[in-house]
């Protein structure tokens, strides 16, 4: 099958968040299993300034952004290590700046709607240029949210697009491209469009309910999360428009590029280990990480970690009450690796403050120590309020971690919570709360911390998880099915 994924970021390109590595993942697992696919992102400055390969073989091309004509180029390259090609989309006034979407404050750029017109009439032309034979045309959030829509309506009367079926994936619906009313004029798409059922949304041109709207079907990164969304409050006004396309939402989980995390192969671990190994493998990691974090040498004392953007959103406000309550009475250590908001921030640093020999908080972002974090950590905390897939769950459990998660989108769909029932049917790898209160997750806590000291029912667990399949082959075959039942 030919597959071409059009996304605004991929690593090792271009990255912001869990969408690079998506569609990073995604086109050379598809390649490997047989399939013909090629990506195109943006050739955004830092890109460029990476040192890849990328070769500019001379194509120009033009394409329509409102009243004016904008001049582009598509440069080449590869997914490193790989055959599986890239199309960049060069414009020096879009994509040559210091970030991707947002300037060095923080705040959205205020031509983005601009930007990615252009960006999505450059991968359809990018079509015709190269001669693509292209089944699937796969886009991906809000950026993106004009393909669909440019293939039902300009492109649908031309022979090489007639037959291409379009997917639209959502990673966030949190983030969804919406702009004053007045920017439907820059997409050249009649205003017949802009209407409650296709473009428009409270007033404004809404571009991933676009893509919703246009999309043959539509996916989102896990099963629970594509049943949240279609009601208030994870549809963010978009409920209603997703229970219309219920019949043609799937959710399918994001994989975890295992030569990235690999318990086996890390780099970055004190040692080794794997499913047969663990036991050495982890103590010999726990006892490296709080030699590191300074903490009292206990291997024997669980130690809990958690890795991420201390947000709201990401529950910390429930992890440092948890911490307050429990680390008076319970030898447990702590562990806090990320950056986020102030008030978070000062909040962990005072329960260091409070307990120096048992919880170490670091205000800062390393891929490596978040590797041997979760080496190194028994249990592993992640109690969001939402979270549409999470990667980090999944490394928690291919590491031999037992996460606790609030039961959400991707982490209701990847851990069991451990009870009798699924113990005895061989279902439990990990911890889960049902309702975002403290009292919920700070029992949900003492469970496992309990558990921990269950031998043999650590053990299950633990192995469990680790010989779960959480790979992008995984991934790959389940949307390779989607794309077979969508396909023209």
């Amino acid at each position: 099958m030919n597959i071409l994924i059009v996304a605004s970021e991929a690593a090792p390109f271009s990255k912001t968040g869990g969408l690079a590595d998506v569609c990073g993942s995604l086109p050379v697992e598809l390649n490997r299993s047989g399939n013909n696919c090629a990506l195109i992102i943006p050739a955004y400055k830092q890109t460029l300034q990476k040192g890849f390969d990328i070769q500019d073989p001379g194509l120009r091309f033009s394409a329509p952004v409102g009243d004016k004509t904008v001049e582009g180029r598509i440069l080449k390259a590869v997914v490193p290590g790989t055959d599986t090609p890239v199309y960049l989309i060069y414009q020096k006034d879009y994509f040559d700046r210091d970030g991707i979407y947002q300037n060095p404050d923080g705040s959205d750029f205020i031509d983005n709607c601009e930007r990615y017109v252009f960006f999505c009439r450059a991968a359809m032309e990018t079509i015709r240029l190269l001669d693509l034979k292209v089944d699937i045309l796969h886009a991906n959030d809000w950026q993106t949210g004009l393909i669909p829509a440019y293939l039902k309506t300009e492109y649908r009367l031309y022979p090489r697009y007639a037959n291409i079926a379009s997917l639209f994936t959502i990673h966030n619906l949190a983030y969804q491209g919406s702009f004053w009313h007045w920017d439907m004029n820059l997409t050249g798409l009649d205003w017949k469009y802009f209407n409650m059922d296709q473009m428009e949304a409270y007033g404004r041109l809404n571009l991933i309910k676009t893509g919703i709207a246009f999309a043959d079907a539509v996916s989102t990164v896990s099963p629970r999360y594509a049943l949240e969304i279609q009601s208030a409050p994870l549809g963010c006004g978009l409920e209603g428009i997703l229970q219309c396309r219920r019949h043609n939402l799937y959710g399918i989980l994001n994989g975890v590029d295992l030569n990235a995390w690999n318990p086996e192969t890390d780099p970055n671990l004190a040692q080794t280990y794997n499913v047969s190994t663990w036991r050495e493998g982890k103590r010999a990691c726990k006892k490296a990480l709080l030699q590191q974090l300074g903490l009292h040498e206990d291997l024997d004392a669980p130690l809990l970690g958690t890795v991420g953007r201390l947000s709201y959103q990401k529950g910390y406000d429930l992890i440092a009450e948890a911490m307050r309550r429990i680390a008076p009475q319970h030898p447990a250590q702590w562990v806090v690796l990320g950056t986020g908001e102030a008030c978070y921030q000062n909040m962990l640093l005072d329960l260091q403050n409070q307990f120096p020999n048992k919880i170490a908080v670091r205000l800062m972002y390393s891929d490596s120590m978040a590797h041997q974090i979760i080496a190194g950590s028994d249990l592993f905390l992640m109690p969001s309020r939402y979270e549409p897939c999470g990667l980090t769950q999944m490394y928690a459990l291919h590491y031999g971690t037992l996460p606790i998660v609030h039961s959400t989108g991707g982490l209701a769909d990847t851990v069991v919570n451990t009870t009798q029932q699924t113990l005895a049917d061989n279902s439990a790898n990990g911890f889960a709360f049902e309702n975002d209160s403290i009292d919920e997750f700070t029992n949900c806590v003492n469970n496992a911390l309990w558990t921990y000291y269950q031998q043999e029912t650590r053990s299950t667990l633990i192995e469990r998880g680790m010989k779960q399949d959480w790979s992008w082959s995984r991934s790959a075959s389940q949307y390779v099915q989607l794309y077979e039942k969508i396909k023209h």
